[in-house]
């Protein structure tokens, strides 16, 4: 059974009279058991609906729907299966306490793999799970691999009942399930040998599995649980040694990179990032692969789209990561519109120091580095700081902060999507 949260207004669901709060029972004498259900099932064009309205009333909807017209109904979010594992390089083993509870919540669930791109360790997969992604052919998925050798891999997810991720993984792909894969690496637990032995495993899967990601391991001043090496300038040197060798195996072989690390590789082994062909598609940005090459795309597309904003003082607050690649960007900004821009980068006062992406900049972080500046005429914050609410992480909201200042503040993804509306110098000063 899924709840109704939302109905579309003039929608085939609206004319029913389906309200929010019915409970959808069954599609077609199946029964439903969450959004996959009811995606899948009602893709058909004939339909009988089994449903339990608000009321209590049980009712039985008939619907001749036409090819490509949505019911318009929204449906309650699902519960979030929860992972079972105790990585030490867990994110949210990382976090202090005092957050919103939901940033608390480790998800570890297929169907968010599917729909979102999340990354699931299938640890829990169960059989009739299996049964579902193969049925719903749910390709691609994106799975935390971190290593195939099994017990390397148990020590990695701190779970010694964890499954053989090389046959969970076999048995899909004879399924004909694709799949992403990531391995964030822990020095001297699943570098070297384990490795190479995960790297020619999945590689061995052929066009099934269609990319990996390296991401060095990421920890902040609370990673409690964490025992192993840190990735120094060593480390992450040897690591991207690795991945450029795999890379340059696949592009010959296969014409593309497949294996990639991820920007904070690059960084911190001190070396220069790929250029966009390296990339491909960019099927793991939102992993960090390729994203700091797609910001410089997407500001050398956007130049010329710039208005002259000459004598304008413009702040740019960043991580301590980014740091060292804004200034070539600011340089072509001011180039293309005479605007004066200032480098403010900023440590990271929830997570400590050691966490320097741009995107866990939180509220009293923003608060510190603009205070004060009465000189600038406008300042440009990362946009992936906060989110769909308003919200930093440390519960900041953004309104509030950017009202704490007497310039503009707006967040920015590219700089392009904020300076291609902005004012003339003039204009601003009237402001």
């Amino acid at each position: 059974m899924v709840k109704v949260a939302h109905i579309q207004p003039e929608s085939i669901a609206s004319e029913l009279g389906i309200e929010v709060g019915t409970e959808l029972v069954s599609v077609n004498g199946r029964a439903l058991e969450d959004f996959l259900d009811w995606e899948f099932l009602t893709a058909e064009t004939a339909l009988e609906i089994e449903a339990k309205l608000p009321n209590g009333e049980l009712v039985v909807f008939d619907i001749e729907r036409p090819e490509m017209e949505s019911l318009g109904v929204e449906l309650e979010p699902p519960t979030v299966r929860r992972c079972a594992n105790r990585c030490e390089f867990c994110f949210v083993e990382g976090l202090p306490k005092g957050l919103r509870r939901p940033l608390y919540i480790r998800d570890d669930d297929y169907r968010l793999s599917f729909a979102y791109g999340n990354f699931a360790t299938l640890s829990n997969l169960k059989e009739r799970d299996f049964e579902r992604i193969l049925e719903y052919r749910l390709s691609p998925l994106y799975v935390s691999v971190h290593a195939t050798p099994w017990e390397a891999r148990k020590k990695l997810l701190n779970n010694p009942r964890v499954p053989d991720i090389m046959a969970q993984l076999t048995r899909l792909v004879d399924g004909g399930i694709q799949f992403h894969g990531q391995m964030v690496i822990v020095p001297g637990l699943n570098d070297g040998e384990v490795l190479e032995q995960s790297l020619t495993d999945l590689y061995n899967f052929g066009e099934s599995c269609l990319s990996v990601a390296l991401v060095p391991v990421g920890l902040t001043q609370f990673s409690h649980l964490y025992s192993g090496e840190s990735m120094n300038l060593e480390n992450a040197g040897r690591l991207l040694e690795v991945t450029e060798r795999w890379g340059e195996r696949a592009r010959r072989e296969r014409g593309e990179t497949w294996v990639t690390g991820s920007d904070e590789l690059y960084l911190l082994a001190g070396a220069e990032l790929p250029p966009p062909s390296f990339y491909g598609d960019y099927s793991q940005i939102e992993n960090g692969v390729g994203a700091v090459t797609a910001l410089r795309e997407r500001v050398a597309d956007g130049l010329e789209r710039l208005p002259r904003l000459d004598g304008l003082r413009i702040g740019v607050v960043t991580g301590v990561s980014m740091a060292p690649l804004m200034p070539a960007l600011l340089d072509q900004l001011h180039g293309a519109t005479g605007a004066i821009f200032e480098l403010i980068p900023t440590t990271n006062s929830l997570f400590g120091p050691t966490t320097t992406t741009a995107g866990l900049l939180v509220g009293a972080d923003i608060r510190r580095a603009l205070a004060g500046r009465a000189d600038l005429d406008l300042a440009l914050i990362p946009a992936e700081s906060i989110n769909e609410n308003g919200l930093f992480l440390d519960e900041e909201s953004f309104a509030a902060v950017r009202e704490s200042f007497p310039m503009p503040v707006y967040p920015s993804y590219d700089f392009i999507d904020v300076l291609e509306h902005e004012s003339s110098p003039t204009t601003a000063g009237a402001r």
